[in-house]
């Protein structure tokens, strides 16, 4: 565990930060918007659990532990001098979420058009989480163009979008109260 006997430092005054190796690092560095986008991702998934209950919310309270994993893998390049007992994303917390999309996915009617974020406030919540960790992995495969990245943690952010997709699906009564889009509706 982490322990925070102070919360302020003062050290990122100066627009830098120190990754988990003890380097410093410009805040807005692609690492720091990959692992701070991991966190916003958090976020919305907080206020999304706030609407869940039951396995959909154990489903969550999972992810948002994962999700600091993946912050902690970030924010400690590969190669750097690593503390003992420090993160890196696994490929089993990978296989968990497909074994709960499998799950999920089996009880959903097929996709006949593309859901668009809404249906219940849990939904939507969730759909926007989707949008953001999908952005945190846009900003991951671009940092791997120029910096060793653990590639489990890649796989990861890309298995969660899909889940999430999943799970804003199966609490929007498994789909039933999805909004599709309607190509050309509004022409």
């Amino acid at each position: 565990m982490v322990t925070l006997s102070k919360i302020y430092t003062r050290g990122g005054d100066k627009g830098e930060t120190s990754l988990g190796g003890g380097e410093r690092v410009a805040k807005h560095s692609l690492r720091v918007a990959a692992y701070g986008t991991a966190d916003e991702a958090n976020a919305v998934i907080g206020v999304a659990r706030l609407h869940t209950d039951g396995e959909a919310d154990a489903m969550l309270a999972r992810i948002q532990n994962d999700l600091f994993d993946l912050g902690a893998d970030l924010c400690v390049p590969e190669g750097a001098e690593r503390r003992d007992g420090a993160l890196r994303v696994t490929a089993q917390q990978v296989e968990r979420l497909e074994r709960e999309i499998d799950a999920m996915n089996a009880a959903l009617e097929p996709l006949k058009s593309f859901v668009l974020p809404g249906g219940t406030a849990a939904g939507a919540y969730l759909h926007l989480a989707r949008t953001v960790i999908r952005r945190g992995e846009r900003l991951m495969t671009e940092l791997a163009t120029t910096e060793p990245l653990n590639e489990q943690a890649v796989i990861y952010a890309n298995r969660l979008s899909d889940h999430l997709f999943v799970l804003a699906r199966h609490v929007n009564d498994d789909g039933r109260l999805d909004v599709l889009w309607q190509p050309g509706a509004n022409q």
